[in-house]
C-alpha cells in the first residue's frame, strides 16, 4: 500500500534519502565580514546572523491513510509542489525538504538552485548554530567565510505584489518589525507560507495597484545571510529554529521546512571560530527535485490556504487569537 504520513514543520524527520556572511542586532551576515570570532560573539548575544556566519524509526514511521483522512480536508483541498520548488537538504539527521517561493524572492530561489545543480553545498557545515534561532550552513570545515565567487544577490526583503496575482488570506494584525519598523501592518498565508503585508484593500488606492509583502521568519523559514550590506547574500544561508521576528522584513526568506524540521533542530550548537572544540555537522548533500541525477524524491502535498477546507480548519485559531507563526499548516508526504 502506498505509503502516506500527515506532517508538519514541526514533526518530521525523513531519513536520508538514497542518491547517492559583527551586524547590527537585525542582521545574519558572512563571518568575519564577512570579521571573525569578534562579529561572531555580537551576533550570537544580539541575536544577529552573520553570511559566515537518524532520527528513531517512530519520528519516519508512516502513518496510515485513515490518520491523515481524520484531518477531514478533502482532496481538492491539497497542493501538490512540484519538484523543481522542492530542495532536498540531507543531513546528518535525515532529509529536510524545502519548498522554495520564486513568486517572492526570485533572485535568492536561482542563486540557491544554481548552487544547488553545481553541487556546491556537498559535504560543506552548519557552521554557525544558535539553539531557538538560526542553523547556519554553507561554510567550509577550514574556514567559515568560505562562499561562491558568483556576483552577490540583491536583497529580495520585500515584494511589491498585486493582489490579484498573489493571494495572502489575511487573518490578523500584525507589526512589521517591533525593532526596526513598528508599524501595523496584515499577516496571513501565501500557499501556506506566512508571510506579512500590507492590506490588500491599500492596492487600490496605491499608485501601481500593489502593495508591499514579505515572508515571515517564522520556526522553519529558510533564508539567506548577507553582510551589513544589503545586497550582499552569496551562498551562505540559514534555517530559523525558533521564531526571529527581528529579521522580518530585513532579511530575504526563499523557501519553508515541509519536512524535516527536527533534523533541524538536532544539528549540532556552536560556532566555528568561537566554541572550542566545536565540531560541525555536515551538509552531506542538497538537491533540486526535478534534478535527474536525483532519487530521492516524494511527494509533499500543502493545504491549500485559499480553500474553504483550510478557511474552516483555521477559524479557531482565528478566534483565539493565535500568532501566525504558531500556526502549523498540515502537510502529507507520500512516497
Amino acid at each position: 500500500m502506498k505509503k502516506i504520513w500527515l506532517t508538519s514543520v514541526f514533526a518530521l524527520s525523513l531519513s536520508a534519502v538514497a542518491c547517492a556572511e559583527s551586524a547590527p542586532e537585525a542582521e545574519i551576515e558572512t563571518a568575519a565580514a564577512e570579521t571573525g570570532s569578534a562579529a561572531a560573539d555580537a551576533a550570537s548575544e544580539t541575536g544577529t546572523v552573520t553570511e559566515t556566519v537518524s532520527q528513531s524509526e517512530t519520528q519516519t514511521e508512516a502513518v496510515e491513510e485513515e490518520a491523515v483522512a481524520a484531518v477531514e480536508f478533502p482532496d481538492e483541498a491539497w497542493r501538490e509542489v512540484p519538484q523543481d520548488r522542492l530542495l532536498y537538504i540531507e543531513t546528518d539527521h535525515g532529509m529536510v525538504i524545502v519548498e522554495l517561493a520564486p513568486e517572492f524572492t526570485p533572485l535568492h530561489v536561482e542563486r540557491m538552485t544554481t548552487l544547488a545543480n553545481e553541487r556546491f553545498y556537498d559535504f560543506l557545515v552548519w557552521h554557525r548554530v544558535i539553539d531557538g534561532f538560526v542553523a547556519q550552513g554553507g561554510g567550509s570545515r577550514t574556514n567559515p567565510n568560505h562562499r561562491t565567487e558568483l556576483p552577490p544577490v540583491p536583497g529580495e526583503f520585500t515584494v511589491r505584489r498585486d493582489p490579484n496575482e498573489i493571494t495572502i488570506m489575511e487573518t490578523q494584525d500584525r507589526v512589521i518589525n517591533e525593532r526596526s519598523n513598528p508599524a501595523m501592518a496584515r499577516a496571513g498565508f501565501w500557499n501556506g507560507f506566512p508571510a506579512g503585508t500590507q492590506a490588500s484593500a491599500l492596492a487600490g488606492i496605491t499608485a501601481d495597484g500593489r502593495v508591499e509583502s514579505w515572508l515571515l521568519h517564522c520556526v522553519g523559514a529558510a533564508a539567506m545571510a548577507r553582510t551589513n550590506d544589503p545586497n550582499s547574500a552569496g551562498s551562505q544561508f540559514y534555517i530559523t529554529r525558533g521564531n526571529a521576528e527581528h529579521l522580518n522584513a530585513q532579511y530575504t526568506v526563499w523557501g519553508r521546512v515541509r519536512a524535516g524540521q527536527d533534523a533541524v533542530d538536532s544539528i549540532a550548537v556552536g560556532t566555528m571560530g568561537q566554541d572550542i572544540g566545536f565540531q560541525p555537522d555536515t551538509i552531506r548533500s542538497m538537491r533540486v527535485g526535478s534534478d535527474d541525477g536525483f532519487d530521492g524524491q516524494v511527494t509533499v502535498e500543502v493545504v491549500d490556504t485559499t480553500s474553504e477546507a483550510f478557511a474552516s480548519w483555521l477559524e479557531p485559531y482565528t478566534v483565539q487569537g493565535t500568532d501566525i507563526c504558531e500556526i502549523d499548516v498540515p502537510v502529507r508526504i507520500t512516497e
